[in-house]
C-alpha cells in the first residue's frame, strides 16, 4: 500500500482531517472487484451531478441504497432462486457487489431509478445561506459606527 506524508499539509490546513482517510481508501486496492460494476460519474452543472452503475442483470429488488456519514454505498445481491440458473456461458456478470462513493458535506441524493441496466442516481450540492459568500459593505470614517471586538464594544471616531 502507497503511503502519503501529509503533514505539511497540515502545517497550514484547518478541518482537513478527513482528507488522509479519502486518500487512503483510494489508494487501498485490496478489492479483489474493484472495477465491478463499471460506472460514470457525470457533472451536469455547478451544483448537479449523476453517478451511473451498469447493473445488467440485477431487479429494483436486488440493489440497495444508503447514504450514511457521508458515503453513499450501492449494493447489489443476486436473488438464490436467479443463481440456480444452468448457463452454456455467462457473459453478464451478475455476482455481488458493494460500490462505495465519498460525498462532500453538503451533497445530497435526489433520487435514483433504474432503465435499460443502467442504475442512475441523481445528486445536488446545496450549500446552506450562511456559507455563501457574502459581500461586505464598508463605511466611511464620518459615520462613527460602533463594531464589536471581543467581549466588550469600542466606539470608532
Amino acid at each position: 500500500m502507497t503511503t502519503i506524508d501529509l503533514t505539511p499539509l497540515y502545517r497550514s490546513s484547518i478541518g482537513f482531517d478527513s482528507l488522509a482517510s479519502l486518500l487512503e481508501g483510494a489508494f487501498r486496492s485490496d478489492q479483489p472487484s474493484a472495477g465491478y460494476p463499471p460506472y460514470n460519474i457525470e457533472a451536469i452543472d455547478d451544483n448537479r451531478y449523476a453517478i451511473t452503475l451498469a447493473v445488467a442483470g440485477f431487479n429494483q429488488d436486488e440493489l440497495d441504497i444508503q447514504v450514511e456519514g457521508g458515503i453513499l454505498t450501492v449494493r447489489g445481491k443476486k436473488n438464490e432462486e436467479t443463481q440456480n440458473t444452468n448457463f452454456l456461458y455467462q457473459g453478464i456478470a451478475t455476482r455481488s457487489f458493494e460500490r462505495k462513493f465519498n460525498l462532500e458535506q453538503h451533497v445530497e441524493i435526489t433520487g435514483a431509478n433504474l432503465r435499460n441496466g443502467l442504475l442512475n442516481i441523481g445528486l445536488v450540492r446545496e450549500i446552506p445561506e450562511a456559507m455563501k459568500p457574502k459581500r461586505i459593505s464598508i463605511d466611511s470614517d464620518t459615520d462613527n459606527k460602533t463594531l464589536e471586538h471581543g467581549p466588550e464594544n469600542k466606539k470608532v471616531a
